[in-house]
C-alpha cells in the first residue's frame, strides 16, 4: 500500500508540474501559449509511463473489480502529489493562481454533468496512449495529451492541480460546486478508460 501511495504521489507531482507549465505558457503568450503548453504537458504523462508510476487515468482501464479500492488509493496519492506541485503556484512570480482560477471557473460554468461527459473522452484517449506506450510506441501518447487539452476534455488529476492552485478565497465560495464537478470528472474518466473494454471484444485489445 505504501509503495502504491508513493508511486501515485510522484505521478501527481509530475502531472501537477505539467499543469503548471501549461498555465505558465498561457500567461507568457496568449496566442501560442496554450498550444505550446498542451505539447509540453506530454512530459508529465511520459514521465509517468517511463518511471511506471501509478496514475489514475493510466490505471483505470486495466483493473478488475477487486482492485477498485487500490484505484482510489492511487487517485488519493495523485491528488496529494498535485497539492505539492500546487505549492509552486504560491511562490511563483507569475500569476499562476489566477490562471488556475480561470480554468476552474470554466469547469463550474460547464457544470458537473457535462464535465463528466467530457471526462469520458479524456479517459478514452489516456488508455489508448498508455496501451500503445506499453508496446513501445509513444506516438499516440505525444498526440493524445495535446488532443484532450485542445478538445477541452477533463482530466481528474490535471484538474486536481488546477483546483488546488486556485486561491483559497475562491474555494470558500464554491467548495461544494467544485467537489460536485470533480466527482463527475473522476467517474467520467473511469468510464472513458474502460470504454474499449465495454465496446470491443476482448481478443481485439489483448494479445495471446
Amino acid at each position: 500500500m505504501i509503495k502504491i501511495l508513493r508511486s501515485s504521489i510522484f505521478a501527481g507531482i509530475y502531472i501537477g508540474v505539467a499543469g503548471f507549465g501549461f498555465l505558465a505558457s498561457g500567461i507568457q503568450s496568449e496566442i501560442y501559449g496554450p498550444l505550446v503548453g498542451a505539447v509540453l504537458f506530454c512530459l508529465g504523462l511520459m514521465a509517468v509511463v517511463g518511471y511506471r508510476l501509478k496514475l489514475y487515468t493510466g490505471t483505470a482501464g486495466y483493473i478488475n473489480k477487486n482492485e477498485v479500492g487500490e484505484l482510489f488509493l492511487i487517485l488519493l496519492g495523485n491528488i496529494l502529489g498535485c497539492f505539492l506541485a500546487a505549492l509552486f503556484s504560491r511562490v511563483s512570480p507569475m500569476d499562476i493562481q489566477a490562471a488556475a482560477q480561470n480554468i476552474v471557473e470554466l469547469r463550474l460554468r460547464t457544470g458537473a454533468l457535462r464535465c463528466g461527459i467530457l471526462g469520458i473522452g479524456c479517459g478514452l484517449l489516456m488508455t489508448t496512449a498508455v496501451t500503445f506506450a506499453k508496446e513501445k510506441n509513444i506516438l499516440p501518447l505525444l498526440f493524445a495529451v495535446p488532443l484532450f487539452i485542445v478538445c477541452g476534455f477533463t482530466h481528474c488529476v490535471a484538474d486536481a492541480f488546477y483546483y488546488l492552485a486556485t486561491p483559497l478565497a475562491f474555494w470558500k465560495l464554491h467548495a461544494l460546486e467544485i467537489l460536485g464537478v470533480y466527482v463527475c470528472t473522476v467517474l467520467g474518466n473511469l468510464i472513458g478508460c474502460n470504454l474499449y473494454r465495454i465496446v470491443l471484444e476482448k481478443t481485439q485489445y489483448t494479445r495471446e
